[in-house]
């Protein structure tokens, strides 16, 4: 990978990892792989950032995801389907290069979040396997129409490894222990 990937000029952005929403999808390897995540980000010390769309009506991220994060993580409650449109979101963004999205619904928020991060010049890294959407082919045409706008797809092992660089990190074998 020819872009500079580092723990200090990337950021997590988790969008809408939320009860409702994680309940009504039919595989729910989203949640597992969000998880995983926010633990690696909490272990490396990611910027980590976390948007609800609407938390009244939708509740709020999934405890598996809350109570793993990092102590300094940023919420933002929104209503707009772009989480840059949230007040307080681009700001909490500021100062990385690399953006690691990922959460519900893969063809919507996602996807308008990541259209408008690649347009403000931000190296987009969709993480594939911690998104979701109800249906498949909008999942395949959120991925597919992301990518073919420039963001990057990856996985959840593939950002972890990305991050480490290397087996002699010092915090190799936590992180490792997180994907076994």
């Amino acid at each position: 990978m020819t872009i500079d990937i580092t723990t200090q000029n990337s950021a997590f952005l988790f969008i809408d990892v939320q009860e409702k929403l994680v309940a009504m999808l039919t595989k729910n390897k989203c949640a597992k792989k969000a998880e995983i995540l926010a633990k690696a980000a909490k272990i490396l010390g990611i910027k980590t950032i976390l948007t609800e769309q609407y938390p009244k009506g939708l509740g709020s991220t999934i405890p598996d995801v809350k109570y793993c994060l990092p102590d300094n993580a940023q919420y933002f409650e929104k209503t707009s389907f772009n989480a840059l449109e949230t007040q307080g979101v681009e700001e909490a963004i500021a100062g990385t290069k690399n953006v690691f999205i990922f959460g519900i619904e893969t063809h919507i928020c996602v996807y308008q979040t990541a259209i408008s991060l690649l347009q403000k010049g931000y190296n987009v890294f969709v993480v594939k396997d911690a998104c979701a959407s109800r249906e498949t082919d909008e999942f395949k045409a959120g991925i597919n129409l992301m990518e073919k706008e420039g963001a990057k797809i990856l996985t959840t092992e593939m950002v972890i490894f990305e991050m480490l660089k290397s087996s002699k990190h010092p915090n190799f074998k936590e992180v490792q222990a997180l994907i076994k």
